[in-house]
């Protein structure tokens, strides 16, 4: 029962998801809207089984499961992110007649499978749910089966996904016959008790695991996928996506890499330092060029990618508390930002250029609000919660010793700040066009804006318990 308890969380999500499809069958039409309040009534319950289950370090299934306040934290942010994806597409769905019960069945499974990548001790049971967590994103990149973007995003999500994961289960095999283990735990403590000497296949392993991960987590040169399908795939799924993919990948980045891989922190720190480097640079520079709301927001994802990879540089305690805390930071002003840009839509068709923005602050003053506040929060402006999030992971980076990088952090952030303030520019200091973008904002989409927009602020100006919460986490690694 012990074993049960710890993944309570996860049993009510598959439960509750299945509980879907079932009733999905016999809906009819006008009532699929009861899946949206069974959905969130899901949510709600492994919300409450996490806090039930807290965050004290506890095993399962031979310990290749186990919650600790790393997996407590992730699965705040996947839990939270996953809420907020329902409530931002409820009338989205209805608009576009794709209400189906599949929709929210998919999002609880990969919200399941990202808790399952923070949770998982073993490498077998972290591939299990990175398969569980991307499966369920293809199939909802393509959701909307009569627009051939969707189709194309969803194919090219798929076909790069399977690369992806080939290169990650290959690493897996390549680092099992070199230690002769999954597990995480054995796995660190083979490593640490080696002689010195180079292992080919112990350095090939790391090397193809780090590429998989990559991937998730749109790190150049692993992120020619992100634009495309973001662009594609319908907006409430790419909302959902550009938050809980990061959040998972990244969960199980700062499970492996800190942990089993932390008496090899010399070898992969300084390749990611550059990872990071690259990764930062390349997504603001295109994001420049981009008058495509979510491309923009795309090259913005993997610009932040770059940024958050700077806490696993780090690799000690304020290094991954100020990943977390980034992640967090991230998961509710970009979902604002998406959540603005589903506001945005008349039927069927939607705006996605900057210039159907202008003089969005004067005629609808709270939604250009609410705009100019995530924008500013992804620029990094105090005293929004990006801000700070960018504070601790250029504090952390300069810690460790990596004072280059936190330089071209800070001048990154300098070049972002451009294509951010262009859209509050646009809102704000331009007139509208001669058919200015309609705004359907339904009570779910404003709950989600109004959600989103405290989120943005209260980290901002109160941080703290959540920053103390994010570093018990890198004791728990190295306990474990």
């Amino acid at each position: 029962m012990n074993d049960l308890w710890v993944i309570s969380p996860m049993l009510i999500l598959a439960g509750v998801a299945g509980l879907i499809l079932l009733l999905d069958l016999f809906l009819p039409a006008a009532r699929k809207s009861m899946l949206v309040y069974l959905s969130l009534l899901g949510l709600g319950a492994a919300i409450l089984a996490n806090l039930a289950v807290g965050h004290g370090t506890r095993s399962a299934f031979g310990g290749a499961v186990g919650i600790d306040p790393l997996a407590y934290f992730a699965n705040w942010i996947l839990l939270l992110s996953a809420v907020l994806a329902v409530l931002i597409g409820q009338r989205y769905l209805v608009d576009l007649d794709m209400e189906h019960g599949e929709h929210y069945a998919l999002i609880l499974f990969a919200t399941l499978g990202g808790m399952l990548m923070a949770a998982g001790r073993d490498l077998l049971i972290v591939f299990l749910g990175l398969e569980v967590l991307s499966l369920s994103l293809y199939v909802l990149a393509g959701y909307r089966r009569t627009d051939l973007l969707s189709q194309e995003a969803a194919l090219k999500y798929l076909l790069l996904g399977a690369f992806a994961s080939s290169f990650l289960l290959y690493g897996i095999a390549l680092l099992y016959g070199a230690t002769g283990t999954t597990s995480l735990e054995v796995l660190g403590a083979t490593l640490a008790g080696r002689a010195g000497g180079v292992d080919l296949l112990l350095i090939l392993g790391v090397g193809l695991l780090g590429i998989g991960l990559a991937f998730k987590v749109a790190l150049v040169p692993f992120h020619m996928w992100t634009p495309d399908v973001y662009e594609g795939a319908p907006s409430s799924v790419t909302a959902y996506m550009s938050v809980a993919a990061k959040a998972a990948g990244f969960a199980a980045v700062l499970r492996i890499y800190p942990q089993a891989l932390g008496t090899m922190v010399s070898d992969w720190a300084p390749l990611f330092a550059v990872l990071a480097a690259l990764t930062m640079s390349i997504g603001n520079i295109i994001a420049l060029a981009q008058s495509n709301i979510k491309r923009l927001l795309a090259y913005s994802g993997i610009a932040h990618a770059g940024y958050i990879l700077m806490g696993v540089v780090a690799s000690d305690d304020f290094g991954v508390a100020s990943a977390l805390y980034y992640l967090l930071a991230y998961t509710f002003m970009n979902l604002g930002a998406f959540a603005v840009l589903i506001a945005l839509r008349e039927g069927e068709r939607e705006y996605l250029s900057l210039n159907d923005y202008q003089g969005l602050g004067h005629r609808r003053p709270w939604l250009g609000a609410s705009m100019a506040l995530f924008m500013l929060s992804l620029a990094g402006v105090p005293p929004t919660a990006g801000f700070l999030a960018k504070v601790y992971v250029f504090g952390a980076a300069v810690q460790a010793g990596y004072l280059w990088l936190a330089v071209v952090a800070v001048l990154n952030s300098v070049v972002a700040a451009f294509y951010y303030l262009r859209v509050i520019v646009i809102m704000y200091m331009r007139e509208p066009g001669a058919q200015p973008a309609p705004v359907s904002l339904s009570p779910s989409l404003a709950l989600a804006l109004l959600l989103t927009a405290w989120g943005t602020l209260q980290l901002g100006l109160w941080p703290t318990p959540v920053l103390e919460m994010a570093q018990e986490s890198f004791a728990s690694l190295l306990g474990v």
